[in-house]
């Protein structure tokens, strides 16, 4: 099979070949069709997360070697299943979960693989998505889209999820109540769409791109801010002369977490979701007496994905917008540069030519 992996040495991209292989219990393989593309995968391929003054965390920390085969949101056909698959068979066209864990701790019991501390992931520490073909560990962590664009059914598995997860940290609130989304990339104008499909009626895009507040309106934002380098509480009161009940940061940089944090209401909620880099220094005195609750939040887990899934299938999740691009390694390359270089609006998807 070939595989485009990155090595993060010198950050480029490969094509790799290998056996393809047989899938056996519950494994199945499936033949993938579509790759969604996200920008922690800008982070994978240079090998560290920024960390602000406590200096960066490598792959390695992460359980990840010196090439890595990225790709986390999957739609493939299933084309071999292991003796021990009951509800897969060949030929499904199938989404793929992918935010595994150890499966024996108490987190993965309580359905919370996505918070495990032994991640498996796919597209990170298991090859993923930027390839001919994936093999998944349990039938399990794949869902049935049928009906579903599968270029947008692949951007549930992260932007999708990811946005679902944190709205789920934030909701429920008054519909009228307001709730800021910094960032209007794919994952936030994910959340400013299923805000919408969930009858939230008030909701502000931030963004640094025109382009992306454009479609933030579109999905449903109901007011727009247009960002800079000097963008503070000040200036965003001074422009829409209110602060939020809730805030959920897609960026997370030092700069957009202390804005957050200045401009958030009394007793609201942060949910911290990006992984840009950087760090939120915090006032002990004002976090006990704005009373904030300040929370993380990373990807979503296997029933979020699935009730996202119902909802985009009962019509009432308006679809991100969508580009594509080639999945082969000038494909996975290109692609990687231009959402690095903030020249993508919504999400892009490569397809395979099968």
């Amino acid at each position: 099979m070939k595989s485009f992996a990155a090595f993060t040495a010198d950050q480029s991209i490969r094509e790799v070949e290998s056996e393809t292989p047989s899938p056996a219990g519950k494994e199945v393989l499936l033949r993938i069709t579509h790759s969604g593309v996200c920008h922690s995968d800008i982070h994978a391929r240079q090998g560290h997360f920024d960390l602000g003054s406590r200096g960066k965390m490598s792959l390695a920390a992460r359980g990840m070697g010196e090439s890595i085969v990225m790709g986390h949101e999957i739609v493939g056909e299933v084309v071999a299943v292991g003796g021990d698959v009951v509800d897969k068979k060949v030929g499904d066209r199938l989404l793929v979960y992918p935010w595994l864990g150890c499966g024996e701790c108490t987190r993965c019991l309580d359905g919370r693989e996505n918070a495990c501390t032994r991640s498996r992931t796919i597209g990170g520490q298991l090859p993923g998505g930027y390839a001919d073909h994936v093999l998944v560990p349990n039938e399990k962590y794949l869902l049935d889209i049928n009906g579903l664009d599968p270029s947008w059914a692949a951007t549930l598995a992260c932007s999708g999820v990811t946005s679902f997860s944190a709205i789920n940290k934030v909701l429920p609130l008054p519909p009228e109540a307001p709730i800021a989304v910094i960032g209007a990339g794919g994952v936030g104008l994910s959340a400013i769409a299923i805000l919408t499909a969930m009858g939230h009626r008030n909701t502000i895009a931030l963004d640094l791109n025109t382009a992306n507040l454009e479609l933030a309106a579109a999905a449903g934002a109901t007011h727009t801010f247009l960002m800079d380098s000097e963008s503070s509480r000040a200036t965003v009161v001074d422009a829409l002369g209110f602060s939020p009940d809730a805030i959920i940061d897609f960026v997370n940089n030092s700069q957009t977490s202390t804005l957050g944090f200045d401009w958030i209401v009394k007793g609201g909620i942060m949910v911290q979701v990006g992984l840009f880099g950087g760090e939120l220094v915090v006032p002990t005195t004002l976090l006990a007496m704005k009373m904030i609750t300040l929370r993380g939040s990373f990807v979503g887990n296997l029933g979020e994905l699935t009730e996202l899934v119902e909802l985009a299938k009962s019509g009432q999740l308006p679809q991100a917008p969508v580009s594509f691009g080639p999945l082969s390694e000038d494909g996975v390359r290109n692609a990687l540069d231009a959402l690095e270089a903030r020249l993508v609006s919504g999400r892009v998807v490569l397809v395979a030519n099968n």
